[in-house]
């Protein structure tokens, strides 16, 4: 019909690999979506201290995976002949990072996360379930956190206080993306018309981000002679959150609708769906 509207489209803010998996999946479910990546992912210069923590994993009573990220980098820098021990936990808690590590080999009887029906999926969700297959006494035992640089230690603290020898290893670097001219144009485009995007956050360090990347892009516009400085419409914006942290970033940064959803398909494309009919009221 002349005039219609574009239909709206979920923006995808992860790492690219996993932008363009979600894209796969959203497309499966019908959902239109966008990649614009708000954390870059780089591996480690030094690959010394990961594939010495992949030489001592046989001591390991668990190894804890803080995002699918930290699966592919570590298993990327595997030296050749060693598999993963029989006798470690691999924990996590999401349901991308636990597919990764059944896709590389970790038998799914040794991975524990979070209960399905959890509220939230995280650390605090996962101790519980690391205490039911494995006890609350961590005496004499052993853990490796595998992680980016940075990071909670909210689990690694549980585990020292339960008794455990717990050592963590970097096995990349979280960086602000560089925009190139293509999702340069696709952010502008996402502020200029919120009512045809729905964002979707899984990192409350893509949100500082993407507020400092929308000041560049609008900072170059003026620069071209096109635009002005006024401060962004964020509550214009929607977004989907896949935790009650990353949500309140979004809403401390001023989005006008926010919605929790669990980091999984079929829980976005709903969440999608319900905000990309919403209409909300024009900031003043």
């Amino acid at each position: 019909m002349p005039g219609a509207a574009a239909p709206a489209r979920l923006l995808l803010t992860r790492p690219q690999a996993q932008a363009d998996d979600w894209a796969r999946r959203m497309a499966a479910l019908g959902v239109p979506t966008a990649s614009l990546p708000l954390i870059e992912i780089e591996p480690v210069d030094d690959p010394a201290p990961v594939e010495a923590a992949w030489s001592g994993l046989s001591s390991m009573d668990l190894a804890m995976f803080v995002s699918p990220n930290a699966v592919e980098q570590f298993f990327d820098r595997r030296p050749a002949g060693i598999p993963w021990s029989e006798r470690t936990w691999a924990a996590t808690v999401g349901p991308g990072s636990a597919r990764a590590l059944v896709e590389r080999g970790v038998p799914p009887s040794r991975l524990v996360q979070p209960p399905a029906a959890s509220d939230s999926l995280d650390s605090e969700h996962l101790w519980p379930e690391l205490v039911r297959v494995a006890g609350a006494d961590w005496s004499g035992r052993r853990a490796l956190l595998v992680r980016g640089d940075g990071g909670r230690e909210w689990l690694g603290d549980r585990l020292r206080d339960a008794g455990a020898e717990v050592a963590a290893v970097s096995v990349y670097r979280r960086t602000c993306p560089r925009l190139s001219v293509e999702t340069a144009r696709l952010l502008r485009e996402a502020m200029a018309a919120p009512e045809r995007h729905v964002w979707l956050f899984s990192s409350s360090e893509a949100i500082g981000h993407l507020e400092a990347l929308e000041k560049g892009t609008r900072a170059q516009t003026v620069e071209g002679g096109h635009g002005d400085l006024s401060p962004p419409g964020w509550r214009q914006v929607r977004a989907l959150a896949t935790h009650e942290r990353i949500a309140a970033r979004a809403q401390a940064l001023g989005v006008g609708h926010v919605v929790l959803v669990r980091p999984e398909a079929e829980a976005v494309a709903a969440g999608f769906r319900m905000l990309s009919g919403s209409t909300l009221e024009s900031s003043t």
